[in-house]
C-alpha cells in the first residue's frame, strides 16, 4: 500500500483506541457519532478500512483503522487546531484538516464539508450545485471541487455516499449515525 494512500486510510484512524468519552455538559445539539467503511482509491492506489467519528460544532476525532481493526491515523480538530497523528508516533499541525492533508497526503481531505454530507446537506457559506430526489433527498452535489453522491438513505439518513475529485475516489458506507452520547 502506497505511502500516500496508508496516510488517507490514517486520515480517517489510529491505533485500536476507541473515542474518548464525551465530555460534562457538552451539548449534543449540532453534533453527530459515526462509524462506517471506507474505501478510497488515490490515483494508482487504493485502500480500504472503518472509520469512527465523532463530531460537535468545536471538535472533531476521527479515527481510522485498517481492515483487520489496527490503527492508521487519529485526526482531532479542536481550539483552532487540527492535529494528525499517525500509528507511527508522527505529529502533524495544522489549521485547518483540509491544510493539514494535504501537506502529509498530497491532496484534500473536505472535513469541513464533509461533517455536513453525511448529514445529506450541503456545507454552508460555499456555492453548491445540488439535485433532490423524487422525496427531496439530496441525489448529488457539487461544492467546493468535490462531487459528493448519495448512493443509498437509510431511515432518511445518508448510507452509501461517494465522493471523487480529479484522482481522488472515497466510498464511504455510513454503519451508525447517532447523537453524541452523554
Amino acid at each position: 500500500m502506497s505511502r500516500a494512500l496508508s496516510a488517507l486510510v490514517l486520515a480517517f484512524a489510529v491505533g485500536c483506541a476507541q473515542l474518548p468519552e464525551r465530555a460534562p455538559g457538552e451539548a449534543a445539539s449540532g453534533g453527530f457519532e459515526m462509524t462506517g467503511r471506507v474505501a478510497v482509491r488515490y490515483g494508482q492506489d487504493s485502500a480500504s478500512g472503518r472509520v469512527q467519528w465523532r463530531h460537535t460544532g468545536a471538535t472533531d476525532d476521527l479515527l481510522i483503522t485498517n481492515p483487520l481493526g489496527q490503527g492508521v491515523a487519529r485526526i482531532t480538530r479542536a481550539d483552532g487546531e487540527v492535529r494528525l497523528e499517525t500509528s507511527e508516533g508522527q505529529s502533524y499541525r495544522a489549521n485547518d484538516a483540509e491544510t493539514l492533508t494535504e501537506q502529509v497526503l498530497g491532496w484534500r481531505l473536505p472535513l469541513q464539508g464533509l461533517q455536513d454530507w453525511v448529514l445529506g446537506r450541503p456545507g454552508p457559506g460555499v456555492p453548491v450545485q445540488a439535485q433532490r430526489d423524487n422525496s427531496g433527498q439530496l441525489a448529488s452535489l457539487r461544492q467546493d471541487g468535490w462531487e459528493v453522491e448519495y448512493q443509498e438513505y437509510s431511515h432518511s439518513r445518508p448510507a452509501r455516499i461517494r465522493l471523487t475529485r480529479p484522482g481522488v475516489d472515497i466510498r464511504l458506507v455510513i454503519e451508525t449515525m447517532e447523537d453524541p452520547r452523554p
